[in-house]
């Protein structure tokens, strides 16, 4: 018998492009540092990296850029006609940023961007923009830096229906919490994080949650079909998490992590980012340091896990780039449609709930009273030893009861006497 012979192979075809796609980058900080390096070491086809745009770009210039680049401190210059094709927006913020933005777009200029609080804010306005014009808006690192979420929600799971995202979003939270798991404390874990880079001088646009709901509102948008201002998402901070609660979290098979959830309930979209209990038993505890994870539950495919490198130049630089490189093969996004939804906080979860008291007779019946007001069951007390009974604290929690309800409960307990401040609430995702 002749033995077959194998085929050639075939290599594989990639659109034709009459010319280089030239590239603008807008902010040469650690992301637009990192897209420059990709293009000049791995010089994806079809795209030539052309201009460089910075405030005070004298001590932005690195010798690695090839002389052929052009460094410029005035934008309006190189968004002229005969400026570069695709403007690549890394500066952030609303600000001058949207201006960019929207000029490169009313002239026909693609642009990719990975500034979450503009897509978050204005998305739809800059999407029907760059629609009018011929052009293309991408922001597949907007959300969870390098991981393909946003791609994924667009081509990959564009066939489903998703009921549910949740996730970690903020790698600078994720840093914090992971360490205080660890055993270290707030504070200093905050300045580890500043010094290293992963949290601003001022830090409240990630630890209370604002920075996470950006990315929420973005992603409820993809995944849900729901347009929502970002505003409009309940937040909560991370700071009144205190080492204790990850005594008590471990006793309950659990950790804590700053979880951005938004699910269909009852006619409305219930969203919420708050640091939650998560069990170990859950994909979003087995997060650590910066990274980033989001899961999505879908009517028909069921759970999906995107996890990976959330944050830093290089993973949201590759994400950066191969939005470029899809612009250099012809590709386009997925128009998504969307709705104006209503955003509500109703949900039907159970609840860990700390206490610190000074210890008398009666608290926790008054706490039990207060909860069965409310149809609440109270499931278990935990208490650990060697606290003075001046400033006891405790855990109370409590089985799946709606949102409201337990509000209203502990708008009671808030007016006991003996309680020397107001309770932390924390809901348990559920297994």
């Amino acid at each position: 018998m002749s033995q077959a012979t194998a085929p050639a192979a075939v290599p594989i075809a990639v659109p034709a492009q009459s010319r280089r796609l030239r590239v603008a980058i807008f902010g040469f900080g650690t992301v637009g540092s990192s897209v420059a390096r990709i293009l000049i070491e791995s010089a994806p086809a079809g795209l030539e990296l052309t201009h460089i745009v910075n405030r005070n770009v004298a001590r932005k210039r690195v010798d690695w850029v090839p002389t052929s680049v052009a460094w410029s401190e005035d934008p309006e210059s190189v968004l002229g006609s005969t400026g570069p094709d695709v403007l690549v927006e890394l500066a952030g913020g609303l600000e001058p940023a949207g201006s960019w933005v929207r000029k490169a777009l009313s002239t026909g200029k693609s642009v990719v961007t990975a500034n979450k609080k503009l897509i978050a804010f204005h998305g739809l306005e800059l999407e029907s923009l760059a629609a009018v014009n011929g052009a293309h808006l991408l922001y597949g690192a907007a959300v969870a830096g390098g991981i393909p979420v946003i791609p994924g929600l667009e081509h990959g799971l564009a066939g489903d229906r998703v009921e549910r995202v949740e996730g970690i979003l903020n790698g600078t939270c994720n840093f914090i919490l992971s360490k205080m798991e660890a055993g270290a404390d707030y504070t200093t874990v905050l300045a580890e994080a500043q010094s290293l880079g992963y949290a601003e001088s001022d830090p409240t646009e990630d630890v209370a949650g604002y920075d996470a709901r950006a990315k929420l509102a973005i992603l409820m948008r993809l995944a849900l079909r729901a347009q929502v201002h970002p505003e409009e998402i309940d937040t909560c901070p991370i700071t009144d998490v205190a080492a204790i609660d990850f005594f008590y979290a471990r006793d309950l098979n659990c950790t804590i992590r700053q979880v951005a959830r938004a699910q269909r309930v009852e006619g409305h979209i219930a969203a919420t980012v708050r640091p939650m209990l998560v069990p170990l038993t859950s994909p979003l505890a087995w997060s650590r340091g910066t990274e980033n994870m989001v899961i999505t539950t879908g009517h028909y495919g069921g759970d999906v896990v995107f996890s990976g490198h959330g944050a830093g130049g290089h993973p949201t630089a590759v994400a950066v780039v191969s939005d470029l490189v899809g612009l250099a093969q012809g590709s386009c996004r997925i128009a998504i449609p969307s709705t104006p939804a209503k955003v509500g906080t109703e949900l039907e979860v159970p609840h860990y709930i700390r206490f610190l008291v000074n210890d008398r007779p009666g608290i926790v019946a008054g706490i039990a009273g207060a909860l069965a007001k409310e149809n609440i069951n109270l499931n278990a007390i935990l208490q650990k030893p060697g606290y003075p009974l001046d400033k006891l604290p405790f855990v109370v929690t409590v089985e799946p009861c709606r949102t409201s309800a337990l509000k209203r409960a502990l708008n009671e307990i808030g007016a006991m006497s003996a309680l020397l401040q107001k309770p932390l609430d924390l809901q348990i995702l559920e297994k």
